[in-house]
């Protein structure tokens, strides 16, 4: 058909490295693949997926899977100090609240603490394959909620790390995470690490089977309550069904009442200091104009057909929120819109911050990071929020935006059994699998794991080691605040 000219095509979160087709990555653009295809008619030249199986095996040869399990700090990593350097930019006053939550257990601490596991991570062994990745993958960054068509799911719900990076950095600060859970609620220590080797082999057997599926049978895959809780104790199963039947009552209705109210004559978000409170930029008298114009250049990125319901809400009011560890000091502002027939609408604007992983992994394609947040989540999650979308405030300020409450159901890890958590690392293990798939050819990552257990039992190893140098750390925050070098607000 015609000439057989080609062209370039930049395909976020490939799987392979550009490299191996004799092209440097693209300048400023390390999350770029180039790959050949066609202009116009005839075929793709794509490498067949046992091509690909192929060479992941050889990697094997290179990086062997038991060198995952592999576990030493390397010099120069001080975790206080990269903790504290990324106070740079927070609210002052509320850093001492993200201090005093990461205080509370080893757990609470590593979830605090995404910075300090990437610099670790970059440090271990890699294949050289990339996915989009998330970047702060524990088992708390996963949970239900519901998606567009009003149906709850199951998927990670956490994204501002995201970008484009080692797929094994999501399974082994997952697999970690679980040890962590295990040695908090008090299982054995054989128990912490069997739940990250069930994690580990059900993200090798899930993306196995993702991978002979086609592109677009995996862009629509999605784990359903129903999937979830296949083969599941009968008592587990009633709790999560009725877990999904709650979240699906919750609305921006039955938010209105506990977080609004009538405030100095007009209706507002109401101020539960120190969670929840007006900063003084809404005290201005100008704020609901200023407030009706960043919603105005939100607008434009999202969808036409967003945009017209979007415009059937009017801003009345605004408010900051402390939510999460890792995110404490972050500016998350929660927007409350009114309709004309006064149906509230609750809108969260999050700050948009560099990735933790960009120092070590390249600059992201988007110079947003509002816009990389989106786009990372679309490109992982089966289904997204009607109204995520990103926006520039003052001072050159980037958040990221969606609804806030939307129909979510949060895992409670802490009255979790040996049982629960063992389904839950599956669950984990499987939707990781999904996500790194949806955008991705995962064959040479299916060649290298291969079929035998020896990358799941490094894991295994892994995770334990991690998690006994999380308790060391979370040991010298400690110290750090009997000596009074840190400042922390312990919530009753």
């Amino acid at each position: 058909m015609g000439s057989k000219r080609r062209r370039k095509i930049a395909i976020l979160a490939g799987p392979r490295s550009a490299a191996k087709h004799g092209k440097a990555r693209p300048r400023g653009r390390p999350d770029a693949l180039v790959v050949p295809g066609p202009l116009f008619g005839g075929l793709a030249h794509f490498a067949s997926a046992q091509e690909r199986r192929d060479a992941g095996k050889a990697l094997r040869d290179k990086v062997p899977r038991d060198v995952h399990a592999t576990w030493k700090r390397s010099n120069g990593v001080d975790p206080l100090a990269i903790l504290r350097a990324s106070d740079t930019g927070r609210e002052p006053v509320l850093v001492p609240i993200r201090y005093g939550r990461m205080l509370a257990s080893p757990f609470t601490f590593y979830r605090g603490a995404a910075a300090v596991m990437a610099a670790d991570l970059a440090k271990t062994p890699a294949n050289g394959e990339r996915v989009q990745a998330c970047g702060d993958c524990h088992l708390m960054n996963f949970g239900g909620f519901a998606t567009p068509e009003r149906n709850i799911i199951f998927d990670i719900n956490d994204f501002d790390e995201t970008l484009p990076g080692p797929w094994e950095w999501d399974v082994k600060r997952l697999a970690a995470s679980f040890v962590l859970a295990a040695r908090g609620n008090g299982l054995s220590e054989a128990k912490a690490r069997d739940l990250a080797v069930t994690c580990a082999r059900s993200y090798r057997k899930h993306l196995a089977a993702f991978a002979d599926m086609n592109p677009l049978s995996v862009w629509y895959a999605r784990i359903t309550v129903d999937d979830f809780v296949e083969g599941m104790p009968k008592a587990f199963q009633k709790d999560v069904r009725a877990a999904a039947a709650r979240a699906m009552k919750r609305t921006p209705d039955t938010d209105f009442p506990k977080l609004a109210d009538m405030v100095g004559g007009r209706l507002g978000i109401r101020d539960t200091p120190p969670l929840i409170f007006h900063h003084p930029e809404t005290r201005v008298p100008d704020f609901l104009e200023f407030l009706e114009k960043l919603l105005a250049a939100y607008r434009q990125s999202l969808a036409d057909d967003r945009r017209r319901l979007l415009d059937q809400y009017k801003p009345v009011d605004a408010a900051i929120k402390v939510v999460g560890i890792g995110s404490v000091g972050r500016r998350c502002w929660v927007v409350l819109l009114m309709s004309a027939s006064n149906d509230p609408l609750f809108l969260q604007v999050k700050e948009a911050a560099q990735s933790v992983m960009e120092p070590f992994v390249g600059r992201s394609l988007y110079r947003h990071h509002g816009e990389r947040i989106v786009v990372g989540q679309k490109l992982m999650q089966p289904a997204s929020d009607v109204f995520l979308g990103w926006v520039t405030g003052t001072k050159g300020r980037q958040f990221y935006v969606r609804q806030l409450r939307d129909a979510k159901i949060k895992p409670i890890v802490e009255t979790m059994d040996a049982g629960r958590l063992t389904v839950y690392a599956e669950r984990c293990g499987w939707s990781l699998a999904r996500a790194h798939s949806k955008a991705a050819d995962t064959n040479a990552i299916v060649g290298y794991l291969g079929k035998s257990d020896r990358f799941d039992e490094a894991i295994g190893r892994f995770a334990r080691s991690y998690a006994d140098q999380t308790e060391r750390d979370h040991a010298a925050l400690k110290a750090a605040v009997r000596k009074g070098h840190i400042a922390v607000h312990r919530e009753v």
